[in-house]
């Protein structure tokens, strides 16, 4: 005898939740709608076709199962209502619809005597450098919001990268640029780079990349110290430099227009795009390396797709920076202005967020913040933070990138990076080529000595083929014999048109018709002048 007991109507509630929702998930990752299979007559192509559509639900139900139990967090954007444009949206009002901890991470830090400021962040997102151009620099923890080192280099500084976390960060100062520790404390002193503009660091390479002011392109690796490459551009001044991240490969705008794609081992660009009929303000990469946007003076933000080299949207704007964040928005400053364009399908970017600063305010560049929904702006008076929702990937795994890493994994984090370091040979347009094994190359057009050694090999196999007996007569020498003759003719046919070709002994003499061009010395021979 058994008890019955009624379910808890609340757990039957979140199991159908949670059943609904895991059907909608697999309807996302299905391929469409099921074929109808009942009207086919075939019963083996139906049977092929059914045990298709079952191994198609299959993967679409373990795809939905690992969404659920590895990306537990989804990430959501503003979704207007009816005649709502999200543009419209002031941060005042998405403040106050957020929780608690996102509350507290924007913020506008005011320091009119300094500026105008640049910033970059560490690639997981937790620490912060800032570089005003009289000389302040400052190093935050985002994290915990507090303030890590903050120095006066007494000079000019015009960039700052981090190295390879947040140990280590160059500054590109007034003649030289300079390799700081997190103590503030001077480390190295690159004069080979001469008067850098901007910094990028290869971060599976371990190289420093900088642009000067002579239009010289610099390598350099940081793990043993060896300026690895020295390239001349010849396309003149430019202060618009930034890294693929899916190939590390370093694109440059430059003032004609153009923008120029570098790697290491390559005195010449790999690729040259015409970009803009006027001086090239910007460029940026997307996460996933097949798109770039670029801005320039002829009031025009172009989205270029890199597998075609073609351009896929064009927006009617102006831009003194670009970037892309994790999940594919892009941000653009003019002036006063921060705009983010989001794309609404088919690489078609439509305003999503507009930010003013305080008017006077000359917004000189705007970085997403990895891994959090932060559009960080750099500019004359200082520097803020504004909530993009959406913006930053919301799931992070702790192999490639930990937002709250120890001192112990930030240390063996460091070491597999060093041994996992790739050489500079490796940057180039097609990473997924490394590895492969270089298919020989086809022979176009075969030497006349590899022509007659392959008609007389046909010329032997076809003698040592050998001839049927045959009754009532035709098996005789002489038949036996023709036929021999038949079949090396028959070997031969195909390889003498190639020797002919080559320069061999042609079979007929050609004619020269009327039209053919003679030299001047015979054109008196022919049958009818030419003139």
């Amino acid at each position: 005898m058994g008890i019955a007991t009624e379910e808890d109507p609340k757990e039957m509630k979140n199991h159908q939740n949670s059943v609904d929702e895991m059907e909608m998930k697999v309807v996302r990752f299905s391929r469409g709608k099921a074929a109808n299979l009942s009207a086919l007559r075939d019963k083996k192509l139906k049977g092929q076709l059914t045990g298709k559509e079952k191994l198609i639900g299959i993967s679409a139900k373990a795809a939905a199962q690992a969404e659920k139990w590895f990306l537990p967090i989804e990430g959501g954007y503003l979704e207007p209502e009816g005649l709502e444009k999200t543009y419209r949206y002031t941060q005042e009002q998405i403040r106050g619809d957020v929780d608690i901890s996102s509350k507290r991470k924007p913020f506008d830090m005011i320091l009119p005597e300094l500026g105008p400021y640049t910033l970059e962040y560490t690639s997981n997102g937790r620490y912060m450098i800032v570089g005003g151009r009289k000389g302040h620099i400052g190093m935050m923890d985002m994290l915990s919001m507090n303030l890590i080192k903050e120095f006066q280099v007494r000079e000019t500084v015009r960039d700052v990268a981090f190295l390879h976390n947040e140990q280590l960060f160059a500054v590109a100062q007034k003649k030289y640029p300079y390799i700081y520790n997190h103590h503030g404390t001077e480390i190295h002193c690159l004069k080979e780079h001469g008067k850098a503009l901007k910094l990028q660091f290869l971060d599976k390479h371990f190289l420093l990349a900088s642009i000067n002011s002579f239009g010289q392109l610099h390598y350099q690796d940081m793990s043993t110290g060896e300026m690895i490459a020295n390239h001349r551009t010849g396309l003149g001044h430019t202060d618009v430099m930034r890294v693929n991240p899916y190939n590390a490969v370093i694109g440059l705008g430059h003032a004609d227009g153009k923008v120029t794609m570098w790697k290491p081992t390559s005195v010449k660009p790999l690729v040259t795009m015409l970009c803009h009929n006027g001086h090239v303000t910007a460029v940026a990469f997307e996460r996933g390396g097949h798109l770039m946007a670029t801005a320039g003076l002829d009031k025009k933000i172009k989205i270029w797709d890199l597998r075609k080299y073609e351009v896929v949207h064009t927006h009617a704007a102006r831009a003194e920076s670009l970037d892309f964040s994790q999940k594919g928005l892009l941000a653009a400053s003019d002036g006063s202005l921060v705009e983010i364009y989001r794309d609404a399908g088919g690489h078609d970017y439509k305003v999503y967020l507009k930010h003013r600063m305080v008017k006077g305010y000359q917004v000189g560049k705007v970085l997403f913040r990895p891994y959090e929904d932060i559009c960080s702006i750099g500019h004359s008076t200082g520097f803020s933070s504004i909530l993009v929702p959406g913006s930053g990937e919301a799931n992070f795994d702790t192999f490639v990138e930990n937002p709250v890493e120890t001192a112990k994994q930030r240390r063996e984090r460091e070491v597999h990076a060093l041994l996992n370091k790739l050489q500079p040979e490796t940057v180039m347009l097609n990473p997924n080529m490394i590895g492969n094994v270089r298919q020989p190359k086809k022979k176009e057009n075969k030497t006349k000595k590899e022509v007659e050694e392959e008609i007389e090999d046909a010329v032997e196999a076809a003698k040592s083929t050998k001839v049927k007996n045959k009754t009532k007569g035709r098996s005789k020498p002489s038949k036996r014999a023709k036929k021999k003759e038949e079949e090396v003719l028959r070997a031969k046919r195909p390889l003498l048109d190639q020797y002919n070709e080559i320069g061999g002994h042609p079979d007929k003499k050609q004619r020269v018709g009327d039209k053919a061009e003679l030299p001047k010395a015979l054109q008196r021979f022919a049958k009818n002048k030419q003139s």
